[in-house]
């Protein structure tokens, strides 16, 4: 990216010039200098096309981890007022609707799992089905596929899924409200009927971790932390259904913003007012498959937990937090001094509340939410926690992860799958994987510099750096 016409505000958010004669929102980019110059400049141009949507509150933004997307660079966050005629769009969302990471914490440490780790993986790779086209044992019926679209991860645990106290560390307690299963397509729900409980493919992993550093003693004593700690994080989302749900209403809001008349600025920006028709349809069809995805995570999380049993009797995890990348949630925020409705989209980008914020458990409310920033296979993760809206200038938005720095066909071209696997053997992380060619394409070099992303989300002010972890063994599809 050139940054010729970026403005510099602070050396961790930039802002980006107009055009002559272009109209359009204010557009401000959360990185150093140093992230900026690595995005690809199809980022200027999406989070720009952003700003000229109907109804946006604020400034149009993107994240540290900001790359290229469909519609929205992933990384992107906007805020818009259905009073004011914002708009609902799917590319604000993104295809993997609720992609997230549940982060478990264990009573176990590195020299406990270390003689086992081996055992661990293979146990593990047993028993989380991971893939494309994989399916689980679970196998619903529509009916049984509307009650989870209803009611998320509570319907997982009411199913013999899980602990009754994961639910008080998942977003939104695991089930959002306004899910419409009619809203959803046939279609979508064939493709979910054997995915429950699967990891799926990509960037998609479980991955056994070791807290390496704590940097806030009193936000990781809330969250439970302690170094040398053993970690699990779950990355996943809503699967076939939600990616379904996505390509279904791509085509019904580009049909509504041309009933409506609303100028697009790219044809990838389908969108509609939130109060239209279509717009209420895709908020209840984007809602049931947030459910899917928090119930995927939760049914996850009882598998792992089975896992770790048969090979560690005395294991036990617990859920740290569950929060979701790909959204569009109806928030209440403050602006310009008076609290206002606002459905904020945020794609590849996490929900990042502050200190004192209802939504959180009392756990946590004093510290702040945790936010969890996956890294790439083979690179740390990072644990961080929310800042006060004062200091947060987006949204109460943060980064979600390292983002990509080259695309998958580039990654392939420059390594071989399997021979990084080896190479990451030889340094104490076990890959486990169905393919070689996925393997290639999640490099560890094909993505930013993770640590470097955590520093300017906490420089930027949109959370603080609590936790960094490092991989012991990872799962991918």
């Amino acid at each position: 990216m050139d940054l010729a016409r970026l403005k510099e505000i602070n050396p961790w958010c930039y802002a980006l010039a107009p055009l002559p004669g272009e109209e359009r929102a204010p557009v401000r980019l959360y990185a150093n200098a140093e992230l900026l110059r690595g995005m690809d400049a199809k980022v200027l141009e999406q989070i720009a096309n952003v700003a000229r949507l109907p109804g946006l509150v604020g400034a149009a933004m993107t994240m540290p981890d900001a790359h290229w997307g469909y519609g929205f660079p992933i990384g992107g966050v906007a805020a818009f007022d259905a009073e004011a005629g914002g708009i609902i769009s799917a590319g604000g969302v993104g295809f993997d609707i609720s992609c997230g990471i549940r982060c478990l914490r264990s009573n176990l440490d590195l020299p406990v799992i270390a003689p086992r780790l081996e055992r661990l993986a293979d146990q593990l790779f047993r028993s989380i089905p991971a893939g494309v086209g994989e399916e689980g044992k679970l196998k619903l019926s529509p009916a049984e596929l509307d009650a989870v679209m209803r009611g998320g991860a509570q319907w997982a645990l009411h199913h013999g899924y899980g602990e009754a106290s994961d639910l008080d560390y998942i977003e939104e307690r695991g089930c959002v409200a306004g899910a419409e299963p009619k809203a959803v397509s046939d279609l979508a729900k064939q493709r979910q009927r054997g995915e429950m409980g699967t990891l799926g493919s990509g960037n998609h992993y479980l991955e056994i971790q070791v807290v390496e550093r704590i940097y806030d003693a009193q936000a990781a004593a809330a969250y439970g932390l302690a170094e040398g700690q053993v970690l699990v994080s779950i990355h996943c989302g809503s699967r076939g259904l939600g990616h379904q749900v996505g390509t279904d209403y791509l085509l019904t809001l580009a049909k509504a913003a041309s009933r409506l008349g609303l100028h697009l600025p790219d044809r990838e920006l389908a969108c509609a007012p939130i109060r239209s028709p279509e717009g209420q349809q895709y908020l209840g069809a984007m809602n049931a498959a947030i459910n899917i995805a928090l119930a995927n995570r939760q049914i996850l999380t009882h598998l792992a937990r089975a896992a770790f049993r048969a090979v560690l009797p005395d294991a036990r995890l617990e859920t740290l937090y569950d929060v979701s990348h790909n959204t569009c949630k109806a928030e209440t925020h403050v602006v310009e001094g008076k609290p206002r409705l606002l459905y904020v989209h945020r794609k590849g980008a996490t929900r990042a509340f502050g200190p004192g914020h209802a939504a959180l458990p009392e756990r946590y409310r004093a510290v702040g939410q945790p936010v969890i920033i996956g890294g790439s296979m083979g690179t740390g993760s990072w644990i961080l926690a929310g800042n006060a809206e004062e200091q947060n200038g987006a949204y109460a938005s943060a980064s979600h992860g390292a983002g990509r720095a080259m695309s998958r066909h580039q990654a392939l071209r420059k390594w071989n799958g399997r021979e990084l696997i080896h190479e990451l053997a030889t340094n104490g992380i076990l890959i486990r994987t169905r393919s070689m060619r996925g393997a290639a394409e999640e490099a560890p070099g094909a993505y930013k510099d993770v640590d470097m992303v955590a520093e300017a989300t906490e420089r930027a002010g949109l959370a603080r750096r609590v936790a960094l972890l490092r991989p012991k063994a990872c799962v991918k599809g």
